[in-house]
């Protein structure tokens, strides 16, 4: 039985089209990964089918009483809630079963033996709702998520308003699970996610009955939990069965073949048009002329899918630093209260570091103590002489209002327009994306707009924090090969092993000096 369908779906922004004509349904149990590079409407597509948006054409019906749950990374959390409050009220409809049971019981005392016998039905019919609902099980259930997500690690009474956006990501992906909807909307779950974590949620979603649309990047993580693929690209939908990497198999073939057929068309045309012009003017071979023409007006012409342009990343590399990056004695960083133990660290030039370990230990306000932007709460930093340093942050809180040529021409006025373009073309971003404002991209798209800003600079430390996140499969592998061959020295947060493995020297696991217990 069809749970979701979509029939002849068009839409776009302004004069770019994001779908053209794409129709999909979604089947009870499938498990499907929703892929294609940044900025071909994946989000919108999930905008679309919850209703957060509406479709220039086409129609989307969902069957009826399916419970829908999407993680919408916009959701605003109640100032005030703690987190387990947040948690507790996946589970609402049942504390209001609750109520009205009790309501029930409380009346009991003043209605007729007929009225009673009503009643004892209802209430026997809530009491196995709640019993099948496991509504006496609810705090234990509470308690497995945000173990299973490591929202305990933050504490479970802490005010949801003192949180940062990744963790509260984490805690609107933990109200999902225990929402248990008859459909998962899933949009990057891994990107605020450490290794640990990105490992329960593989179990989770490979042992989960119900259905789930999963959009992600990180494809180890696709691979191992989805039974089929829909690709987007160039305003289609395309239906591939198995993981990812049996669709890029097939996709591939499909490639060629379709290549194949277009040069033998293409072949086919020129001799067509060849002997008609050759012809036409002679009475004897005219109908011939004729008859090849008509056969050239009705042929379905082969289209070539045009190639998406690849990201290209190459660092600039500033005049060499002195020997030391930095050095750090009894470092104790933190905001009111101590995250680490007195730590005595040392990055030499030259050095690639990733730094890693679970969410909440601190890598981030590591970072930022080490550049300066936070005071230590004890101990001191020495940093070295002449260092140019380009930070990549995990979070732009502010939401630019700049069009991409604005962003990047404020921050290099220097160029001329056309250099300036260049440069955002180089990220992979097409016109239609650079002529854009900021603030409409996609994730990844957005990302490449920093990167761009990032590469045009002069530096001989990167620091960088998930730069991969919302990044596709093709700018994740050129910002790898880049970072490989920079000559500086880097210092890197990645939840990603397949990324940072390839590009680090040297790895630091800030799970053995923070103060938080595992």
């Amino acid at each position: 039985m069809s749970i979701l369908t979509v029939q002849n779906l068009s839409h776009g922004f302004g004069d770019r089209a994001i779908f053209n004509n794409v129709s999909f349904r979604l089947l009870k149990g499938e498990h499907i990964g929703l892929i294609g590079a940044n900025g071909e409407g994946k989000s919108t597509f999930m905008n679309i089918i919850t209703g957060e948006l509406e479709p220039d054409e086409g129609t989307v019906s969902w069957a009826k009483n399916v419970r829908v749950g999407f993680l919408d990374q916009h959701t605003v959390l109640e100032k005030g809630l703690s987190i387990r409050d947040v948690l507790k009220s996946a589970f609402q409809y049942l504390f209001k079963m609750e109520e009205d049971m009790n309501a029930m019981y409380e009346k009991m005392g003043d209605v007729t033996p007929e009225e009673m016998e009503t009643l004892l039905e209802e209430v026997g019919v809530i009491q196995d709702m709640l019993t099948n609902n496991d509504f006496y099980t609810i705090d234990a259930k509470v308690e497995e998520i945000a173990r299973g997500l490591g929202l305990d690690e933050l504490g479970l009474d802490r005010d949801v308003n003192d949180l940062s956006g990744g963790q509260r990501t984490k805690i609107l992906l933990a109200k999902l699970l225990l929402e248990k909807p008859d459909i998962l909307l899933l949009d990057e779950p891994t990107n605020y996610l450490d290794e640990q974590h990105i490992e329960w949620l593989k179990r989770y979603l490979q042992e989960y009955e119900n259905a789930f649309i999963l959009i992600s990047h990180d494809i180890p993580f696709l691979n191992s939990v989805i039974n089929l693929v829909y690709h987007m690209e160039n305003q289609e939908l395309n239906r591939y069965a198995g993981d990812y990497d049996h669709f890029q198999h097939v996709y591939e073939v499909k490639k060629q073949q379709v290549e194949a057929a277009y040069k033998k068309q293409q072949k086919e045309i020129a001799d067509l048009e060849d002997f008609v012009a050759r012809n036409k003017a002679r009475v004897a071979t005219r109908n011939m002329a004729m008859s090849r023409q008509k056969k050239l007006d009705k042929m379905e012409k082969i289209e070539l899918t045009k190639e998406k342009p690849k990201p290209e990343f190459n660092f600039k590399t500033a005049r060499t630093p002195s020997k030391y990056i930095f050095q750090a004695k009894d470092l104790v960083i933190g905001y009111d209260e101590p995250l680490s133990r007195p730590l005595n660290l040392s990055m030499e030039r030259g050095q690639k570091i990733a730094l890693v370990g679970a969410n909440g230990i601190g890598k981030t306000t590591l970072l930022r103590s080490l550049l300066g932007e936070i005071k230590p709460l004890n101990g001191t930093i020495e940093r070295g002489d002449f260092l140019e340093i380009g930070y990549f942050e995990q979070e732009i809180k502010t939401e630019s209002n700049n069009t991409c040529i604005d962003e990047v021409w404020n921050e290099y006025p220097h160029l001329s327009q056309y250099e300036v373009r260049a440069a955002l073309a180089k990220c992979g971003l097409m016109t239609k994306h650079i002529e854009s404002k900021v603030a409409v991209l996609s994730g990844g798209e957005k990302a490449k707009v920093r990167l761009c800003k990032l590469i045009n600079e002069e530096t001989n430390l990167l620091v960088l924090d998930e730069p991969t996140n919302h990044l596709d499969v093709d700018a994740k592998e050129e910002l790898k090969r880049a970072l490989k061959e920079y000559k500086g020295s880097i210092l890197l947060i990645s939840h990603e092993p397949e990324f940072y493995q390839d590009v680090a020297t040297d790895i630091w696991n800030g799970e053995t000096w923070t103060t938080k217990v595992f």
